[in-house]
């Protein structure tokens, strides 16, 4: 038994730590509250992709929504629709996978590296 401690007691691991587990809280929910402001800033950004030359050109928003898609009129062929849609899936897919880019790069800034799921 320790010196000073009493038969039956046994001693608090959380004794001495409160002001420490406050500040952690606190630092926890201050990086709570950047996360969800730069989730807000990112869903306001937009990337656009290209693919065919740039026949087919697709925007996209942080929230994940396909804002624009511009299409040259010399990829219309009525007797090719399927060379028109894969065009715009593969800008689409471009631009999806950039935007989750941009997100990450910018969450990271707030995380300093920490892996967390957004």
């Amino acid at each position: 038994m320790g010196k000073g401690m009493k038969a039956g007691k046994r001693p608090n691991p959380n004794k001495g730590m409160g002001g420490n587990m406050q500040k952690q809280l606190a630092q926890v929910q201050a990086m709570q509250r950047q996360m969800e402001q730069v989730q807000a800033e990112v869903e306001e950004m937009t990337t656009e992709a290209t693919s065919g030359g740039g026949a087919v050109s697709v925007t996209v928003n942080g929230a994940h929504q396909i804002t624009e898609v511009k299409i040259a009129p010399e990829v219309v062929d009525p007797d090719d629709i399927e060379m028109l849609q894969d065009l715009i899936i593969t800008a689409a897919n471009e631009a999806m996978r950039q935007i989750d880019e941009i997100a990450n790069n910018e969450m990271s800034k707030v995380t300093g590296g920490l892996n967390l799921p957004f």
